[in-house]
């Protein structure tokens, strides 16, 4: 991020951790009014919706993973 302003760096990093363009928005807006507080509740949010999706593709993972199971057992049993 070297040569960047420090707002296209923020903008950058908001954007790679996936945050919609309303919520780079709010951000923003919350920047200007010096309102660190409601940022960091913004990306806390932010963040347990990640979190979340990424235990609901674990479960799924879990989930094909004792599918192959059962069907590597009974392959080995037949």
């Amino acid at each position: 991020m070297a040569g960047k302003t420090p707002d296209a760096a923020i903008l950058e990093n908001l954007r790679d951790a996936g945050c919609d363009e309303k919520t780079v928005q709010r951000f923003m807006e919350l920047e200007e009014e010096g309102d660190m507080q409601e940022q960091m509740k913004l990306l806390s949010r932010h963040r347990q919706q990640l979190l979340d999706r990424v235990h609901r593709e674990e479960k799924r993972i879990d989930c094909l993973d004792y599918l192959i199971y059962q069907m590597q057992k009974a392959e080995r049993a037949g």
